[in-house]
């Protein structure tokens, strides 16, 4: 007779996503030129992104090691530092640097997140692995392996985010940053089919960031760092699954403990299409100016309209910002804004500091500018409403479009033309425009923390991707230590 009072103990098969994953991490050969080229272009922008961050008090004091006086000889090295650390708090340090002023590349769909966020866990392992290789007579990694990690560490995060909205169940996006992470660096590590499913199940089961820090009206910096803290956290099960840990095969499936039953409410993941480098072949990058990317082409309208309102401010009755869905529901708020996290992710105050100034810098978030009365009065007179196609153009999979109109009306009756963008500067289908302008703010952003012929040697370096991915990447990080 069964005891209907106690569980079935048997453990079942894994779980198809986390095999999938597995699969794809080790086995998959990737074909696309375009993906290995636009990999070189975003892990120039992301290390960009990481050195401008470090002229930020408030980021630089998270940087180093947990203790202070800690040293770890042969260790991970920190981009634009003299630290080096165990490769979890590099990692950290690493992804923190280049999320911290919401200017690195982006992947919108039901999900949105920030896929060159893994390049922390990436670099950080690959750094700690090839020291000890190196000092036991073996090879180090190349760059050409850091930027397949890159590519599908992106494709693992962006198709899973596809079809796939967790922040509607509250949880953040970094959930993805994790499991991404986890399964590409412990495939770095050398871990096998087995040990890739054990740990990226643990990433599922490890309790997940509420979205509470990126929403009104509690915006605080720990958005900021919390892809360092997700990326950190994967190098961590990925180094203890190699140790021996074993996996929850079915940290997904399980009934009532599982990922789907206790945090997605019992629906299993929706995919649109198997792993490839669809992701890294569509990312976007934000090349002009940091906004969170659902106001990118807010901030690009309004930068036109500039020239039309700049010497008429005090006369504007209202603004009228037409946007999609997702703008409506994570970045549109009014009341005070209480830090520069707060107003990086309002869509009004971005809109606002473009028609005010013609530019929009990190500077623009800090205090000081956003002391400007004209800043909350330009707030005050905004209308966000949504335009249903721009919603639907936002998740076809052919337009991925990230549409914004805006409109300026004046006390006496007349207005300026409605500027509508549907695709941003660093969309896709704007590759040729983009890319010379990404390139130069990677120059902008080497000039902020090395000297000019150090900053021109890392340039031409990654300028040229055959000699960059024949590069250990031992002797890439050294070029990046100050």
């Amino acid at each position: 007779m069964t005891d209907r009072t106690a569980d079935i103990n048997i453990r079942p098969e894994p779980d198809r996503e986390l095999v999938d994953i597995a699969d794809y991490v080790l086995d998959y050969c990737i074909n696309s030129e375009e993906a290995w080229e636009t990999a070189r272009l975003c892990l120039m922008d992301a290390l960009g992104c990481a050195l401008l961050a470090l002229r930020y008090p408030e980021c630089a004091r998270l940087l180093g090691p947990e203790v202070d006086g800690t040293v770890v000889p042969g260790g991970s090295r920190v981009p634009g530092t003299r630290f080096e650390l165990d490769p979890v708090k590099a990692a950290f340090d690493i992804g923190a640097m280049i999320r911290w002023l919401d200017f690195n590349d982006t992947w919108l769909a039901a999900e949105w997140g920030h896929p060159s966020d893994n390049l922390g866990g990436i670099l950080a392992t690959g750094d700690f692995i090839s020291r000890r290789n190196l000092a036991a007579g073996r090879p180090a990694l190349t760059m050409k392996e850091v930027l397949a990690a890159m590519i599908k560490a992106h494709e693992i995060q962006g198709c899973l985010a596809l079809e796939n909205a967790f922040n509607r169940v509250g949880l953040d996006h970094v959930v993805l940053v994790k499991v991404a992470s986890t399964a590409v660096v412990t495939a770095l590590l050398g871990g096998s089919r087995q040990q890739v499913i054990d740990a990226v199940s643990q990433a599922w089961i490890d309790g997940q960031s509420l979205r509470t820090y990126r929403h009104a009206p509690n915006t605080g910096p720990r958005k900021s760092w919390a892809a360092g803290d997700a990326t950190s956290r994967a190098v961590r099960l990925a180094l203890l699954t190699l140790k021996g840990e074993i996996g929850c095969p079915s940290a997904l499936t399980a009934k009532t403990w599982g990922f789907y039953d206790a945090l997605f409410h019992g629906e299993r993941f929706r995919f649109q299409r198997p792993y490839g480098s669809y992701v890294m072949e569509n990312i976007l990058f934000k090349i002009a100016f940091p906004a969170e990317f659902h106001a990118q082409t807010a901030v690009e309208a309004a930068l036109e309209l500039h020239p039309q309102v700049k010497q008429r401010l005090s006369d504007i009755e209202r603004i009228v910002i037409t946007t999609q869905e997702p703008a409506l529901r994570i970045i549109s708020k009014t009341g005070p804004l209480h830090n520069p996290a707060d107003r990086d992710h309002c869509l009004q105050y971005m809109t606002a500091v473009a028609l005010i100034h013609g530019a929009l810098t990190a500077d623009h978030y800090q205090d000081e500018a956003a002391a400007d009365p004209r800043i909350d009065l330009m707030r005050g007179k905004m209308e966000v409403v949504e335009n249903k196609s721009y919603s639907r153009d936002y998740l076809d999979p052919q337009k991925r479009s990230i549409a914004n109109a805006v409109q300026v009306y004046f006390a006496d009756g007349s207005h300026t033309p409605r500027v509508a963008v549907e695709y941003p500067l660093g969309h896709r289908r704007r590759r040729a425009e983009g890319v010379p302008l990404l390139i130069e703010k990677f120059r902008n952003n080497l000039a902020t923390r090395f000297p000019a012929d150090r900053a021109q040697a890392i340039l031409e370096l990654c300028s040229d991707r055959e000699r960059l991915e024949d590069t250990p990447l031992p002797t890439f990080m050294e070029m990046l230590v100050i």
